[in-house]
């Protein structure tokens, strides 16, 4: 515990203005390697971030260690930017599953159960226990403390700041969606999908 007369002074109950930069961190998290990727934006948290974020870590990490895996299974929140009702998820997941010549297996959790999604409290909770007591002055410490978070059974995070742009408000149309490439699985079809990609790169 620092001590009273080196501790930083912060205020811990104020509401940051519209003057003050927001972060929106998106984590992908590994089961079988332990190991998360988290991208932190800068701009809005939409759906095309969220699958830009999955993008980031198919490039970074996925390609090399999944190189003869003809499918990558997701597992996702029902709602917010990667929400199974978000057109534009689906969408960005199409151009994704295009990219990289692979079918995405999309499997939504439930409404009320986010927290039985494992990057909550095998990535995010540890997460928040490192910067514990370390004010986020600025990006680069946000993205130092998330990369510097482990765990004695030896998880590790990769950490990047996205300074691109997601504009909000994109509409995907009736014709658009036709255009995506999606089976419905026979249990709960609405939360649980395969997005196929148009044609096979590999």
């Amino acid at each position: 515990m620092a001590r009273r007369e080196t501790a930083t002074t912060v205020q811990g109950h104020d509401f940051p203005g519209p003057d003050v930069p927001r972060a929106y961190p998106y984590g992908i998290y590994d089961l079988g390697r332990n190991e998360g990727f988290v991208n932190v934006g800068t701009d809005h948290d939409t759906a095309a971030f969220a699958v830009a974020s999955i993008r980031g870590w198919w490039r970074a990490e996925g390609a090399r260690l999944y190189a003869a895996a003809p499918q990558i299974v997701i597992t996702a929140d029902a709602g917010g930017s990667n929400g199974w009702r978000v057109r534009l998820w689906k969408w960005e997941l199409q151009r994704l599953a295009d990219d990289t010549g692979r079918s995405l297996s999309i499997c939504h959790f439930p409404p009320g159960t986010s927290k039985w999604n494992k990057v909550e409290h095998r990535l995010f909770s540890f997460i928040s226990s490192n910067w514990r007591r370390e004010p986020l002055r600025d990006y680069e410490t946000i993205v130092h403390l998330i990369a510097r978070t482990t765990t004695a059974t030896g998880l590790k995070v990769i950490c990047r700041l996205d300074r691109r742009k997601y504009p909000k408000g994109r509409e995907i149309s009736d014709a658009e969606m036709t255009q995506v490439n999606l089976a419905r699985d026979r249990f709960h079809g609405d939360w649980n999908y395969v997005i196929r990609p148009h044609r096979a790169t590999r």
